[in-house]
C-alpha cells in the first residue's frame, strides 16, 4: 500500500508546482496590474533573484559614487565650471538619481521575490525610470550639438552661456516629465514585469492606447535622439579629417613637420571630448536597445518574453547609469587631474600626469573656439 501510495503523492504534488506561478508571491491589491501573460510562467529559481539583487546593488554603489564625484568635482573646480559642462553635470545628476531610486527598492523586492510595495509606489519607480532615463539621452543628445557647435560650425556658430545651458537643460527635464508623466494619466500605464521585482511600461496589452505610446515615446525618446547624434557626429568627423588634412598639406608645403598651433590644440582636444561622448552615447544605446526590443517584442507578438528576459533588459538598460563617470574618469584629462586632487585614492592618473596641461583649453572651448 506504501508503494502505491507514494506515486500517488508524487503525482499529487508535481500538479500542485505545475499550478504555481511567477504571480503567487504578488500582494493582492497589485493583482489588476499584472497582465495575464504572466500566469503562464513558474517561479524564478530563488537563485536568479539573489544574483539580480546583487548585481544591482554593486551597479548602485558604483553609480552613486561614481556621479556622485562627477557632480562634486565639476561644481567644485573652477577650470571645470563651463556652459558646456554644466550639460555634463545634468547627465552625472540624471544617472544618479536613476540607481539612487533604482536600485534599493529592486534589491529589497528581489529579497522578498516579488513587489512589496504596491501599486503607487510600481508607478512611481517606473516613472522616475523613465524620466532619468529620457533626461540621459536629451542630455547626451544636447552634447552632441554642443560639440557640433564648436568644432563644426567654429566661429561661426554662437558661444553657449549659462543662461543657453540652464534653459537646455530645464528644457529636457520638462520635455522628459510631458512623456513619463503621460501613463499616469491614461495612455498606457505603469505595471509590474518580468519576474515581478520592477515595473515599467505596459507593452503586453495590444490596445490602440498602450501600442501607441510606445510606438510614439520610442519615437522622441530614442529614434530622434540617435539619427540627431548620428548627424551631429558625421559632421563632426567630416570636419575634423578637413581640417587635419589642411595642416598635413601646409606643413608640406612649409617643410615643417607640424604646424600644430594652439588653435590646432584646441581643436584636438575639442576632438578628445567629442569621442568621449560618443562613446558615451554608444553605451547609452547598447544599453537601451534590448529593452527597446522588448518592448517592440510585446507590442507586435513577435516572440515569447520570459520574466528572466525582461528583467535582465531592465538591469542592462539602468546599468548606463555606471558607464557615464567612468568614461568621463579614463578619458577626460582635466576632470582626471582634479579627480586625483580632491579623492586620489579613486584617481587612475599618477600626480605627475601631464594630462592637465594637454587638455588645458578643453573646458573652456565654448568661450574660445577654434579658427575656421
Amino acid at each position: 500500500m506504501a508503494a502505491f501510495a507514494e506515486p500517488h503523492f508524487s503525482a499529487w504534488t508535481q500538479t500542485v508546482v505545475s499550478n504555481i506561478t511567477v504571480v503567487d508571491k504578488v500582494p493582492p491589491e497589485m493583482l489588476h496590474m499584472v497582465d495575464a501573460h504572466w500566469y503562464q510562467f513558474p517561479p524564478m529559481n530563488p537563485l536568479w533573484h539573489s544574483i539580480l539583487g546583487f548585481a544591482i546593488f554593486i551597479l548602485g554603489v558604483i553609480s552613486v559614487i561614481g556621479n556622485g564625484c562627477v557632480i562634486y568635482i565639476f561644481t567644485n573646480t573652477k577650470t571645470l565650471r563651463t556652459p558646456s559642462n554644466l550639460l555634463v553635470v545634468n547627465l552625472a545628476f540624471s544617472d544618479f538619481l536613476m540607481m539612487f531610486t533604482m536600485a534599493p527598492p529592486m534589491v529589497i523586492n528581489c529579497w522578498h521575490e516579488t513587489w512589496v510595495f504596491g501599486p503607487f509606489a510600481c508607478e512611481l519607480y517606473a516613472m522616475l525610470g523613465s524620466l532619468f532615463g529620457c533626461a540621459s539621452i536629451w542630455t547626451m543628445t544636447m552634447i552632441a550639438f554642443d560639440r557640433y557647435n564648436v568644432i563644426v560650425k567654429g566661429l561661426a556658430g554662437r558661444p553657449m552661456t549659462n543662461n543657453g545651458a540652464l534653459l537646455r537643460i530645464l528644457g529636457i527635464w520638462a520635455f522628459a516629465l510631458l512623456w513619463t508623466l503621460a501613463p499616469l494619466f491614461g495612455w498606457n500605464r505603469y505595471v509590474p514585469e518580468g519576474n515581478m521585482t520592477a515595473c515599467g511600461t505596459d507593452y503586453l496589452t495590444q490596445d490602440f492606447t498602450s501600442r501607441s505610446y510606445i510606438l510614439i515615446y520610442s519615437g522622441f525618446v530614442y529614434y530622434l535622439p540617435l539619427f540627431s547624434i548620428i548627424y551631429s557626429y558625421v559632421y563632426i568627423i567630416q570636419a575634423v579629417s578637413a581640417h587635419e588634412k589642411n595642416m598635413r598639406e601646409q606643413a608640406k608645403k612649409m617643410n615643417v613637420a607640424s604646424l600644430r598651433s594652439q588653435e590646432a590644440q584646441n581643436t584636438s582636444t575639442e576632438m578628445k571630448l567629442a569621442k568621449v561622448a560618443l562613446v558615451t552615447i554608444s553605451l547609452w544605446f547598447m544599453a537601451w536597445t534590448p529593452y527597446l526590443v522588448i518592448n517592440y517584442t510585446g507590442i507586435f507578438k513577435a516572440a515569447p518574453i520570459s520574466p528572466l528576459a525582461t528583467i535582465w533588459g531592465s538591469l542592462f538598460a539602468k546599468a548606463n547609469a555606471v558607464y557615464n563617470p567612468i568614461v568621463y574618469g579614463i578619458s577626460h584629462p582635466k576632470y582626471r587631474a582634479a579627480l586625483y586632487q580632491k579623492f586620489p585614492s579613486l584617481s587612475c592618473q599618477d600626480s605627475n600626469d601631464d594630462g592637465q596641461s594637454v587638455a588645458s583649453a578643453a573646458t573652456g572651448v565654448s568661450e574660445e573656439k577654434p579658427a575656421a
